[in-house]
């Protein structure tokens, strides 16, 4: 039996789970690959640190090189994190003729244009599905399994600490701060979230999932993040009375000359599959015009799900190198020459329902003042709550609205919040009411 030889990047938590995976899994590995699984060198900046895991005396090393330099090792698995180094390994592991496989959802958002030339110009494979939703394998459904279908949307709940931390909220009542510092302290959330909490965790892979979904090519930079740090218990109540509940929704919409691509806190209805997904979990929603709406559920993170979303990538490749095939699998799904640079919709000229939550004077009229304004710009009441308790001098007045576009609640938020009887900025969640 022949063998394929393996280098690590990066032996954190991560790359732990991978060689408990190589170790543990290993007969099984070569079963169903034909072939011996060899994890060569592992490179790391601590070399010292117990792990719990065995390996031989001269697998570990912290000098780079012994693994994207060396001339035995057929993949590179990058785990580092982050742009830097992470991207200048891989690109000189790619000269030097090694396949890929990383879990850098930011890298891969960010700077995946450049590591897929590369990897075409030197013939290599590179292989993310750690990158997106742990272990649920949504990037090898897209490009292999749902491949015959044109994808109309891809939705997806995909920071498992902003659903803990929502959940916890909805289910509690409790307010954002203390959640997420229960988050923390259970191990959840990181000392410093930001990443997550703002929903820039989330847009890294919603980016790569729309570029996969519809054949485009995806700027980060245009992408609209929104995190959950301004949800409070209040509006969780309020959407709950209402058959909603909150999530931090990443959306990808295919409108044939342009997409978008979004990530905010959305109210769906208490029907829809996704509201259904809690606690540290994920899931991704794809709608394709012949398998219909398709929902992958399961652990988005954590050490164990990741690593075996990594050796997946590492089996598929070796699948190729025992089958003498080069990129079987276009890295984004689509043939290279056939990938598009579709515009992404502006913020401002996207449609959606919108809750609207006023605190204002305790006043007659106020209602007529708001809905003028509103009227003015084309932007029609579905409904309205007016909870009866009231704070001293003020009151909460809850609209939901008919479809609207996003500029012309804008300007009618601004003229709304001049007026005198108004008390604090607008709460405002957009609501998904008919998802497809």
């Amino acid at each position: 039996m022949s063998t394929i030889k393996v280098g690590l990047l990066g032996f954190g938590t991560i790359g732990t789970g991978v060689v408990r995976n190589f170790q543990k899994n290993s007969s099984i590995i070569s079963q169903r690959l034909g072939s011996k699984l060899e994890l060569a060198k592992i490179a790391d900046l601590d070399i010292e640190t117990d792990r719990g895991v065995q390996l031989g005396a001269d697998t570990l090393t912290s000098n780079v090189e012994d693994v994207i330099s060396n001339p035995e090792i057929d993949v590179v698995i990058e785990l580092i994190g982050g742009y830097e180094p992470a991207k200048s390994f891989i690109l000189k592991a790619i000269e030097n003729g090694k396949h890929i496989v990383t879990a850098n959802k930011a890298l891969m958002a960010v700077h995946g244009q450049e590591i897929i030339a590369a990897a075409n110009k030197h013939s290599v494979s590179v292989m993310f599905e750690a990158a997106v939703g742990g272990g649920i394998p949504i990037i090898s459904s897209i490009k292999e399994n749902l491949c015959s279908n044109e994808f109309s949307s891809v939705f997806g709940i995909l920071n498992g600490t902003c659903n803990f931390i929502l959940t916890k909220m909805t289910e509690e009542g409790s307010d954002f701060a203390p959640v997420l510092q229960e988050a923390q302290e259970l191990g959840y959330a990181e000392a410093d979230p930001t990443f997550d909490i703002e929903g820039i965790d989330t847009a890294h892979k919603i980016a790569l999932l729309s570029a996969l979904c519809f054949g485009t090519k995806v700027d980060f930079e245009q992408v609209y993040v929104e995190g959950i740090t301004k949800i409070s218990a209040i509006d969780i109540e309020f959407a709950e009375q209402m058959g909603y509940k909150i999530k931090l929704l990443a959306i990808g919409k295919n409108h044939g000359d342009q997409i978008e691509v979004r990530v905010h806190p959305t109210m769906i209805s208490k029907n829809y599959q996704l509201a259904d997904i809690n606690g540290v979990f994920n899931a991704v929603r794809l709608v394709g015009d012949f398998c219909g709406p398709t929902l992958l559920y399961g652990s988005g993170a954590g050490m164990d799900a990741t690593a075996s979303a990594v050796m997946g990538d590492v089996i598929a490749i070796g699948r190729d190198i025992v089958s003498g095939a080069k990129q079987r699998m276009p890295i984004m799904g689509y043939c290279e020459d056939q990938i598009r640079s579709l515009p992404i919709k502006a913020m401002n000229d996207v449609v959606s329902h919108y809750y609207l939550r006023f605190t204002t004077a305790d006043q007659t009229s106020v209602l007529a003042k708001i809905a003028g304004c509103l009227g003015s710009h084309n932007i029609s009441i579905q409904s309205m709550l007016q909870p009866e308790e009231r704070e001293v001098d003020s009151v909460s007045i809850v609209l939901m609205t008919h479809a609207a576009k996003e500029a012309d609640i804008s300007a009618a938020l601004v003229e709304i919040e001049k007026l005198d009887v108004v008390l604090q900025p607008t709460c405002l969640i957009r609501v998904e009411a008919d998802p497809v």
